[in-house]
């Protein structure tokens, strides 16, 4: 495989020295995600277990990616991998053309409020905020314009308007995870990373979740990228990736690109 090109900074935004680049500045022929023989393990000493053993991806920009495998395959560790949410042993993590593998924590954290959207199983919603608060959080802390009515645009995209002011013990498990997709995706991130995102939901209310997120990716040109052991999500996926003890099993090649 050929090397990454040498890393250079580059400042993103006003303030931002955020990322190095990785694969060239971002743009159309850039892919939004590029591992490189990625290694990560998890726990210590004898505990210590390797759950990615030099995994290589690629997903183009808008591509919708399902990631599939038994349990402890190595998905939602790829998955966490890729949204800044682990650090690697070895190789690269690119993203949107930057490479994130070395950025400091709060650096890598200003990155994924710019670029990355992440719904998690759990929702991870501030039970002591109201929805409207849990979307608008992001915003602040970046320090945007505007961030309660921005939030409830969001929350009016996901069919929350009327809920704005309840707090998450207020809302059903599929509102909650609207809310959480509502904070994800308000920013507007190129990149939208999805851990099971039905996982903790009921039939129903798991296919308007998966209807919503995949309008979502639509409306915005978003790439997607999630985790799921629902095989008719999967099925909606551009290509599915197979994962097995830390491994690819199977990785169709990405959009426009040539198998």
């Amino acid at each position: 495989m050929t090397s990454l090109p040498p890393a250079e900074t580059l400042a993103l935004g006003d303030d931002l020295p955020l990322a190095s680049r990785g694969d060239g500045v971002p743009g159309d022929g850039v892919p939004m995600v590029k591992l490189h023989s990625v290694r990560l393990g998890l726990g210590r000493g004898a505990a210590r277990v390797e759950a990615l053993k030099g995994v290589s991806l690629t997903v183009a920009r808008g591509e919708a990616v399902g990631l599939v495998g038994p349990s402890g395959s190595g998905k939602s560790s790829l998955l966490m991998t890729l949204a800044g949410l682990e650090r690697v042993d070895a190789g690269k993590v690119c993203i949107n053309g930057f490479d994130i593998t070395d950025l400091d924590e709060d650096r890598l954290a200003r990155f994924r409020g710019k670029y990355i959207g992440i719904v998690f199983q759990s929702f991870h919603l501030v039970p002591t905020m109201t929805a409207l608060e849990n979307v608008a959080l992001p915003l602040e802390l970046a320090g945007a314009s505007d961030p309660f009515d921005r939030a409830a645009r969001a929350l009016e995209r996901v069919g929350l308007k009327g809920r704005a002011g309840h707090y998450p013990a207020q809302l059903s498990g599929g509102e909650q995870q609207r809310v959480a997709i509502a904070r994800a995706v308000v920013g507007k991130p190129p990149l939208i990373v999805a851990d099971e995102p039905t996982g903790n939901l009921d039939e129903d209310t798991g296919a308007a979740i998966v209807d919503l997120l995949f309008a979502l990716r639509r409306d915005e040109g978003a790439t997607l990228v999630l985790v799921t052991h629902d095989a008719g999500l999967a099925a909606r996926c551009d290509r599915t990736v197979r994962l097995r003890s830390g491994l690819i099993d199977n990785a169709a090649a990405p959009l426009g690109q040539p198998a």
